[in-house]
């Protein structure tokens, strides 16, 4: 297998960083566009995806600011890979972002890419900024 590489990616999005935050970081809120269902139970989310199923541990937040959930195996142990969302607020325009750090296979980081611009349209769609 080959080993996957992390990739950046940035979208502008018309919302409050606090609004944002919140679709971001609850479990109800990123059932709204990441997944189908997702559910928590402490530090760990269940994400949903038709009859598809992944877990990830909370691993750090920063409130308002970012989150990241690292990808866990069957008996919730870490795994090296992770997916992190982090808000970003241009100091002079107030300009908001969100900035998508994630992992995927070198033959497979375009398709990655356009699955996050899918979520991140439906994201903006939920919160009113398109």
């Amino acid at each position: 297998m080959d080993s996957k590489i992390r990739y950046e990616i940035e979208f502008p999005i018309n919302s409050s960083p606090q609004l944002l935050y919140q679709y971001i970081s609850t479990p109800s809120g990123l059932s709204e566009w990441f997944a189908d269902n997702v559910n928590s139970r402490g530090e760990f989310f269940t994400f949903i995806w038709n009859d598809s199923e992944e877990k990830a541990r909370l691993c750090s937040k920063k409130s308002g600011e970012k989150v990241r959930f690292k990808w866990v195996d069957d008996n919730n142990k870490d795994t090296e890979f992770y997916f992190e969302l982090h808000i970003l607020v241009d100091e002079i325009t107030k300009d908001v972002s969100l900035t998508v750090i994630d992992f995927a296979d070198l033959d497979e980081v375009n398709e990655a890419k356009l699955l996050w611009e899918n979520q991140i349209s439906d994201l903006k769609h939920v919160i009113g900024s398109v």
